[in-house]
């Protein structure tokens, strides 16, 4: 299926937002994430199924000075 993660597309065979972490190489980061525009918490993740077309992004936090 193709979703759009961080504005670019891609070609996933994950079913749900967790999975999809884990096939994008994010999994054990400590990341914020958000699908077709609504926050989606590290609770709820695995349990937010994915569909074509959906608009995922995906934020690390940043330090600064």
């Amino acid at each position: 299926m193709q979703i759009v993660v961080n504005d670019e597309v891609h070609e996933v065979s994950a079913k749900t937002l967790a999975a999809l972490i884990d096939e994008l190489g994010y999994g054990g980061a400590r990341i914020a994430t958000a699908m077709d525009g609504s926050f989606v918490p590290v609770p709820y993740r695995a349990r937010t199924v994915l569909r074509d077309g959906a608009r995922v992004e995906i934020v690390a936090p940043m330090q600064g000075g």
